[in-house]
């Protein structure tokens, strides 16, 4: 029995589909077939789009790579999960999970990848290949980047991001490695000979930064002739509630427009953009040459958008649909299980979620839901891209309670201090006329309000294990610098590895030593500081012995025992 039903598995794994799951990282609507941008140049984007459903309402579950990408892989909302930021570590918090592509695996598919799927690990376990190699737990192959940084925008401090830098580079897009490497081995793949089904993940990482990328693909984009992002509006900020206009400016656009590279990021943006859509290209025509071109799925998905000044921010992390919203591409062949006739080209408007991504694979490929799942299917949508659809699409921000929500032609923001903002989409896309404190709209914000989560699992912060690390600098003649205190505060644990008592102290300003704490042998001691300080750790006879120089993020930091 046991034989004969493996064979029949066997024999039903066979006729399912394949799966090209491809990602791209920080891609916007700036794509031609999504209009974000008069001058973006994406013909391979488009003419995926042309032969499949291109979701033009589609959002993503969270507006950063790591909750994001986990409920994509997870099929579980971030309010379920419990994993809303990138200091999270996916089987920290989700231990047990089954991730998208063992899913597969485990169903009678071969599951491979390469490129950024999850953030910035592979999750070995969940893969039958991958390159690079599972074992590293770093999927971006090595990518050329210039010698000596910053090129074009100067670290205004420790608080910015050190990839926040944009130029073009005198390399071939082989030498530049990185996504071409990518491309490349998705390519031979799809070049094989399979004798399962497959699941191949293709992971693009531009245009996330640095935007570095060859310089033909900056060409198009005169710098002289680029145009600002439609969406901005200097006063844009006005008619926010006060969590609004604490979400909106941050420093780096005003530091960007200080130095006056805004035009230029822009410029990098869009050609950066380009040579995503380059790699795209390779991938696809190496579909289209193979012997899988009529019996693969194709899913292509961006994690979030990108502000380029839209609100006065820079970046990502709002609730905005700036932010939000992504591009969403199915395409369907003939005899899928779940879609028999596959999808004919078309263009959906209905509020959709990347968190439905994994149960709509699922059924279309005729395996077993899971009640895991938090995402309703796509799968009427790909039948009928105007069908009855009664959901709303929730994006969850990085504080519990904190969230945006999309409907067809509307979209509400929710603050977990109570503030509000409502938009007509229709008349207003950019959402420049906040709407929620106008009394004509009492109704629909109420109806909204009503579809959103009511609960949230409490966030669970990072292991101090799982942290980077801080160098350690030892002190010989020169004490340490002074500090230069400078962006949010945030917590640092000290470790003592010593087998002695240690005394920590904070260097100000003025490159005075302050004392804080003793710490015992083998102690770990939690202290909120902020980017730029340094604190110095000495003997119990006050002699130092070295130093840590706190950067733009949570750390620990290692008092090492020799």
């Amino acid at each position: 029995m046991i034989g004969l039903q493996s064979v029949d598995a066997q024999d039903q794994s066979s006729l399912r589909p394949n799966v090209l799951f491809i990602a791209m990282d920080d891609l916007n609507d700036w794509i031609g077939c999504m209009g974000g941008h008069p001058q973006a140049k994406t013909p391979n984007l488009d003419r995926l789009a042309k032969s499949g459903i291109l979701f033009t309402n589609a959002h993503c579950a969270a507006p950063a790579c790591n909750p994001s990408r986990t409920a994509i892989f997870t099929g579980m909302a971030p309010n379920v999960s419990g994993v809303y930021t990138n200091s999270q570590q996916l089987r920290e918090v989700l231990p047990d999970a089954e991730l998208l592509p063992k899913t597969f695996s485990r169903h009678g598919y071969h599951s491979s990848g390469s490129g950024k799927m999850l953030h910035y690990i592979i999750d070995a376990r969940s893969w039958d290949d991958y390159f690079p190699a599972p074992s590293t737990e770093m999927p971006i192959p090595e990518t050329l980047y210039p010698e000596q940084r910053p090129v074009s925008l100067p670290r205004g401090g420790p608080w910015q991001y050190i990839e926040t830098d944009w130029g073009g580079l005198d390399a071939t897009d082989e030498e530049f490695g990185g996504d071409y490497a990518v491309s490349e081995w998705v390519s031979g793949e799809l070049a094989k000979k399979h004798d399962k089904p497959f699941f191949l993940a293709c992971g693009i990482y531009r245009p996330h930064e640095p935007w570095f990328v060859p310089e033909k693909y900056f060409k198009p984009f005169p710098l002289d002739s680029i145009e600002l992002p439609p969406g901005y509006k200097e006063d844009d900020l006005d008619d926010l509630p006060p969590e609004g206009k604490r979400q909106g400016p941050n420093r780096y656009f005003a530091h960007i427009q200080k130095h006056g590279e805004w035009k230029h990021a822009i410029q990098s943006y869009l050609a950066s953009i380009y040579f995503a859509d380059a790699m795209l290209g390779r991938v696809l025509d190496a579909l289209d040459q193979s012997e899988y071109a009529d019996n693969t799925i194709v899913v292509l998905w961006s994690d979030h958008g990108w502000h380029l000044g839209e609100k006065q921010h820079w970046q990502k992390y709002t609730a905005w649909r700036r932010c939000t919203r992504v591009p969403l591409i199915i395409r369907v062949p003939e005899a899928a299980p779940g879609l028999p006739q596959g999808t004919k080209p078309g263009v959906c408007d209905q509020p959709v979620n990347l968190v439905s991504l994994f149960p709509t694979l699922l059924d279309l490929c005729g395996l077993p839901a899971t009640q895991v799942h938090d995402g309703p299917s796509l799968s009427p949508l790909l039948d009928n891209p105007q069908a009855e659809w009664p959901h709303v699409s929730i994006s969850c921000l990085h504080h519990a309670g904190d969230y945006g929500l999309s409907a067809k032609s509307w979209r509400y923001i929710h603050y977990a201090n109570g503030d509000e903002e409502l938009y007509d989409i229709e008349s207003d896309p950019f959402e420049w006329n906040n709407l929620a404190a106008d009394p004509k709209y009492a109704k629909k914000l109420a109806e909204l309000k009503g579809k959103g989560p009511s609960e949230f699992a409490p966030l669970r912060p990072p292991s101090i294990a799982s942290l980077n690390s801080l160098k350690w600098t030892k002190i010989k003649e020169a004490g340490p610098p002074p500090s230069k205190p400078d962006g949010s505060p945030f917590p640092v644990f000290f470790i003592n590895r010593t087998e002695n008592m240690v005394k920590l102290y904070w260097i100000d300003r003025e490159g005075q030593s302050k004392f804080y704490r003793d710490m015992a042998p083998g102690e770990t001691a939690r202290q909120q500081t902020r980017p730029g300080a340094v604190w110095q750790i000495s003997s119990t006879t006050e002699k130092p012995l070295g130093y840590f120089r706190v950067d733009d993020r949570s750390a620990k930091a290692i008092v090492p025992a020799e």
